[in-house]
């Protein structure tokens, strides 16, 4: 895997060592970070994915380096280092080197990562309803796209995989359904598409903010509410939405096989043509 680093101002290649065993970051989970996509020759909502990774920084107290702009051009730059046909990951990625217990903003440190990442195939995947759910903001800082997120999301992806699953949908903590541990969800019924509200235990993420917005324009009613599991186990189809695969159907949920169906196969293909201007 080719990977381009930028850090202390200059560009670095392969997985150079940046944190060390007494960098807050590394033992006191000070991490936060964002994660765009390059395919096609194109690098869809580059510009609000640099825009959350400033927001996530103020969340969590370090210190904003850079401005939304000044990320999209360094990401730019990365992007120009491999060919237009790669299929890449944009990771700007801050962390603080000091701090007790909470960050000294002063030490906050910033890395920006381009590395190849080839695209996941929409071949659907297998998901079932994880025993572990998404915390609440008072639990939590989830408005911030933090590391510290993940070790709950990896706990659940290893509990569904234990049970052969490939991927596991996890409740808020009300009960509602809130996300799969890695991606924005919907289902569609009589064809219209339904998603649930962020309520703040979830990122609102980018990738479904923009299919929810392309859906509506082309007609497609999609309704953002509350809503529980059976209404997922009865659906007549369900797919996702996020950063790494953008739409991708599931086609075994529980013991129930799954089809693509015509909403999944609107919004994948609605995408593509807005990333590609074709919308």
């Amino acid at each position: 895997m080719t990977a381009w680093h930028f850090i202390d101002g200059v560009w670095s290649e392969g997985n150079p060592g940046i944190m060390g065993p007494m960098t807050h970051g590394s033992w006191l989970a000070s991490t936060v970070f964002d994660g765009a996509r390059a395919f096609e020759g194109v690098a869809p909502d580059l510009d609000l994915h640099c825009a959350r990774m400033v927001a996530s920084v103020k969340t969590m107290g370090l210190q904003p380096l850079h401005a939304p702009s000044e990320l999209v051009e360094i990401a730019g730059e990365g992007i120009a280092r491999f060919s237009k046909d790669d299929a890449l990951y944009i990771k700007p990625m801050y962390w603080a080197e000091d701090g007790w217990v909470d960050v000294d903003p002063e030490t906050t440190r910033f890395c920006l990562s381009v590395y190849e990442s080839p695209m996941p195939d929409a071949n659907g995947f297998s998901a079932t309803l994880s025993p572990y759910r998404r915390p609440s903001v008072e639990l939590m800082p989830t408005d911030a796209k933090a590391a510290c997120h993940y070790p709950n999301s990896a706990r659940a992806l290893r509990e569904a995989r234990g049970r052969g699953f490939e991927n596991s949908i996890m409740m808020d903590p009300l009960g509602n359904v809130a996300e799969l541990a890695t991606a924005n969800l919907f289902y569609a019924k009589d064809g219209a598409a339904h998603t649930p509200v962020p309520n703040g235990c979830f990122l609102n993420g980018i990738t479904r903010q923009r299919t929810i917005k392309l859906l509506r324009d082309a007609g497609v009613p999609v309704y953002e509410r509350s809503l529980t599991y059976g209404e997922f186990l009865d659906a007549d189809e369900v797919f996702s939405t996020g950063n790494y695969g953008k739409v991708q159907p599931i086609t075994r949920l529980e013991e129930r096989d799954l089809q693509p169906g015509p909403i999944y196969a609107r919004a994948r293909e609605l995408y593509w043509s807005w990333s590609h201007g074709s919308v």
